[in-house]
């Protein structure tokens, strides 16, 4: 079987990687990719499939900025996962300066195409994802990896999971509280929730990110969350800095609500995990 691998910055050490979401190999020192200095930056909340709201979004955006942060997620749950992923490949040949960073989900779809937690990436909307590209999970995850575009799986090996810039740090979910970026692992990058969505603690700057479903998005001193829910029939959501606007779209209900959301205040409802992440992931530090 082929095995594929992730990305944190740079250091993809030499090649694939075979990680159980729950054994995903925790990293330190991840490279903080830093974007050629730019006076305006664009990011891109979770797009989840919704192709439509893409197309909508990215005209009203693409000469706002110079430069692009789309913040992960492009796939399950919605019903065009290869539209958007096509879309974005068109608008980075608009646009050079724009990074695509790793999301849980495209995370759980490696996972699958190595054999890993099947039924989670099937249930979490990755049937939804294979169909976009006319596949069925009855073929199996070898079969589905021979016949997904090649262009298409370099572009989910490839992902980073961290980026900064002079406006802040990007990344899907968040990051552990307390920890200088460079030492953050990569799970908690990918999965975090109330730990850094309570947390005060201030980085030396905002952290930009994703993942939790917010009706409005949370603006705090310390962090900004731009998932305003755009598959489950909220709005797709973009952020301009330094001006700090808001540029959004509806977008049609195409699955259910998320297990774990914000409300208008920004508190989570429920946990992600029962236990402190912090203190899991330091049994790997």
């Amino acid at each position: 079987m082929a095995t594929f691998s992730s990305s944190l910055g740079k250091d993809t050490e030499g090649g694939g990687v075979s990680s159980n979401l729950f054994n995903l190999k925790l990293r330190n020192n991840i490279p903080l990719e830093k974007m050629p200095v730019s006076d305006s930056t664009c990011i891109i909340g979770d797009i989840h499939g919704c192709s439509d709201a893409l197309a909508e979004l990215l005209p009203l955006i693409e000469n706002r900025a110079e430069s692009f942060v789309f913040l992960g997620d492009y796939i399950d749950r919605g019903p065009d996962s290869k539209g958007v992923i096509e879309l974005i490949f068109r608008f980075r040949q608009r646009h050079p300066k724009t990074i695509t960073l790793m999301g849980n989900h495209e995370m759980m779809l490696l996972e699958y195409l190595n054999g890993h937690d099947e039924d989670f990436f099937l249930g979490a909307g990755g049937m939804e994802t294979l169909a976009s590209y006319g596949l069925s999970p009855d073929a199996g995850p070898e079969s589905v990896a021979a016949q997904l575009p090649p262009e298409h799986l370099e572009f989910f090996n490839g992902l980073p999971i961290l980026w900064e810039d002079r406006h802040g740090y990007y990344v899907h979910a968040g990051l552990e509280p307390g920890v200088h970026p460079s030492r953050q692992a990569a799970a908690c990058c990918l999965w975090i929730r109330d730990e850094f969505i309570r947390s005060m603690h201030r980085f030396e700057k905002p952290v930009i990110f994703g993942h939790t479903v917010f009706k409005k998005p949370l603006v705090q001193r310390n962090k900004i969350g731009i998932d305003t829910g755009a598959v489950y029939g909220g709005r797709l959501t973009a952020l301009l800095l330094p001006e700090h606007e808001f540029i959004s779209v509806a977008a049609p209900k195409c699955s259910e609500r998320p297990e774990f959301a914000g409300d208008e205040n920004g508190l989570v409802e429920g946990r992600t995990f029962g236990f402190g992440l912090r203190k899991f992931l330091r049994l790997f530090r």
